[in-house]
């Protein structure tokens, strides 16, 4: 959820696109897992990376073609205002669109099972820390310590606080070493 909200901070109109490509794959992997017909596995493969790259073509090169066009009006003597139709590209786009695809290949080859459930999925697409900045990780690595056991919460939360403990000590220390005389 965290990840989410990290993206939809920096523009929410952006959670729709995350949420759909993530959503075509996740499903796009569950039919390929379940056919055994090779026509229909392929057709569910092709879905998963057509989409993925009309969207990731869309947004990387709108702009591209807009000047180019507005170049081509100029050209003719034609007016032409290609500020008025450029888009903004989302952050991370190609990172989350290779991972997610790399995950749908995985499983059409069948060296992945597909996750069970989409929160896995979901948090394996857009994971911020891999999301911003990469790199792409493969499906194998990183979705299965999604789904490791967590643990309990509470020896979660009492690491958290030896850690914030040895963090006070330690700020304590050193205020008192700065404290004494030299």
């Amino acid at each position: 959820m965290a990840s989410y909200i990290f993206y939809g901070w920096w523009d929410y109109r952006f959670l729709g696109l995350l949420w759909s490509t993530t959503l075509v794959d996740y499903f796009a992997a569950k039919q390929l897992s379940r056919s055994h017909d090779p026509t229909r596995r392929r057709a569910w493969l092709i879905l998963s990376i057509t989409s993925n790259l009309t969207v990731l073509g869309v947004f990387k090169y709108f702009n591209f073609f807009v000047d180019s066009l507005a170049s081509l009006l100029s050209l003719l003597g034609l007016p032409g205002s290609p500020h008025l139709l450029r888009i903004v590209l989302p952050v991370g786009i190609s990172f989350y669109t290779f991972q997610s695809i790399s995950y749908v290949v995985d499983v059409y080859r069948g060296d992945l099972e597909p996750v069970k459930g989409l929160r896995d999925f979901a948090l394996f697409v857009a994971y911020f820390p891999h999301l911003v900045a990469g790199p792409i990780v493969r499906t194998t690595i990183l979705i299965p310590q999604f789904q490791r056991d967590r643990g309990d919460h509470a020896s979660g939360r009492e690491r958290l606080l030896e850690g914030a403990r040895a963090v006070k000590l330690t700020h304590l220390a050193a205020i008192r070493i700065r404290s004494q005389p030299p």
